[in-house]
């Protein structure tokens, strides 16, 4: 007896669209069955399991809308997409929301149609590349043991098999992109690409280029066809570092690929179907950014389908020792460094304003301190004012670069008590007052400085320097 081909559920009212959606799905070597109301629908998913459900928004008994709710509730190895009318999106978001898997719109293209598809049987087969969901897997890449810290993988284990767009929010250093990483390799895309761009780092000349791609000859310097991020992330996962840093001219070009599920290569006269799984991230308020006109509404609405927030490190003091294991264990291999006692406490009662990363460079810095692989609390040089008991409000504002360079001066001849601290506070002043002298302009300010923009921007996180509230 032959393998049986998956089996599709079609429920629409309209015929002639059912008969063009069944065609489609018979070519591709599928069972299809059909219904046209929401009871005919309940009765055919009581009698077969399905690889896919497909369903119009509006029916005459109901709403698609109470299908999705349904199938998600009860058939939870099921997904479920919606056919939802043109120029719909709030309906499709909705939809997102209650648990569909993804959406099409009508009218509706049929190399749209096929992609979605191969990507529901993906979700419902599992594919191989993908791993096994495990939310007390406290050593994998989500490390820890506290209680946010599980509540947060168990998050991630429910988004991943969606297609609904993700917005990562969290403090910078906290570990967005490991999240959204980790969202990808639970994911029946894990075996395909995983493409992070930092919206921040791009000049906004060659946005378009880096997102769509060109043609040869599309532009001088334009010598041979080069696929965008889009192209390169097809069947995966694209995720959108800094979101809120792109400009509103990039906004709405980025908006219409979200929307028609296409690019446009510069140079091309047409479009292109693209598969891509969309997650971003930011550590900046979107709604205040949308508010203040520095965001579009209606591409906030588009990415802020689902959120995901990843807690600071000051609300998980309790993961600090595997985090701290963890990170010796990789900059150290076989020789990894001991702590001294005290160490450990020592960290407890810092803040980390810069989070993980802070962590990380921390212990980096007390490695090459350390003698006879042993860090001790003094290799730590913890930022003065920036330890003591945690709280849920946000760390106190560091104070002026040259009030800290004053305090932690050596007198005259003498030698400083603490280098890492001393220098620290040279290099913070000087950043500040090429930031000052450019109006925060950081590019600007990157290039007084003969550096590039990525390297002020990690030293800016390093060093704690946050933009003004404006």
């Amino acid at each position: 007896m032959g393998v049986r081909s998956p089996r599709v559920l079609v429920v629409d009212d309209e015929a002639d669209l059912r008969e063009l959606l069944e065609l489609t799905l018979v070519k591709m070597g599928l069972d299809v069955d059909s219904a046209a109301t929401v009871a005919e629908a309940r009765a055919l998913l009581a009698r077969h399991p399905y690889q896919l459900v497909l369903t119009d928004m509006r029916l005459p008994d109901g709403l698609g809308l109470e299908l999705v709710r349904e199938v998600a509730a009860t058939y939870k190895n099921t997904p479920i997409a919606v056919v939802t009318a043109f120029g719909s999106a709030d309906n499709a978001v909705v939809a997102l929301k209650a648990g569909a898997f993804d959406y099409i719109a009508k009218p509706v293209a049929l190399d749209q149609l096929r992609l979605l598809v191969r990507s529901a049987l993906r979700v419902h087969d599992a594919a191989p590349g993908a791993r096994a969901v495990d939310v007390d897997d406290v050593d994998g890449p989500l490390k820890g043991g506290s209680a946010v810290m599980a509540a947060l993988r168990a998050q991630i284990a429910r988004l991943a098999r969606s297609m609904a767009p993700i917005a990562i929010h969290g403090e910078s250093g906290s570990g967005k992109e490991l999240a959204a990483r980790e969202i990808h390799a639970r994911s029946p895309r894990a075996g395909q690409p995983f493409i992070a761009v930092n919206c921040g780092a791009i000049p906004e000349a060659l946005m378009e280029a880096e997102f769509f791609g060109y043609r040869k000859g599309a532009f001088t310097g334009a010598a041979d066809d080069r696929d965008g991020f889009f192209q390169a992330a097809s069947g995966g996962t694209l995720l959108l570092d800094e979101v809120a840093d792109l400009p509103l001219a990039m906004q709405v070009k980025l908006l219409r690929a979200i929307q028609e599920r296409r690019v446009r290569k510069i140079g091309a006269t047409s479009e292109e179907p693209v598969d891509v799984r969309l997650i971003s991230a930011t550590h900046k308020n979107l709604a205040r950014c949308v508010e203040q006109g520095a965001f579009r509404q209606d591409l906030f609405y588009r990415l802020n389908v689902i959120e995901l927030a990843v807690p600071p490190l000051r609300e998980r003091q309790g993961d600090l020792p595997a985090l701290t294991d963890a990170i010796l264990e990789r900059l150290g291999g076989p020789h990894k460094a001991a702590l001294a006692p005290g160490v450990l406490e020592a960290l407890a009662g810092y803040r980390f304003p810069g989070n993980v990363r802070e962590l990380e460079n921390i212990l980096e810095r007390a490695l090459a301190f350390a003698n006879d692989g042993v860090i001790e609390v003094a290799d730590l040089a913890l930022k003065s004012g920036l330890s003591g008991p945690a709280s849920d409000d946000a760390a106190p504002a560091a104070p002026s670069s040259a009030a800290a360079a004053s305090s932690s001066s050596p007198a005259p001849g003498a030698l400083p008590a603490n280098l890492p601290d001393y220098l620290s506070a040279i290099e913070r002043d000087i950043i500040v007052r090429a930031l000052a002298q450019t109006q925060f302009n950081r590019t600007q300010a990157a290039q007084l400085l003969g550096i590039s923009f990525r390297q002020l921007r990690y030293q800016m996180q390093k060093l704690n320097i946050q933009e003004p509230e404006t």
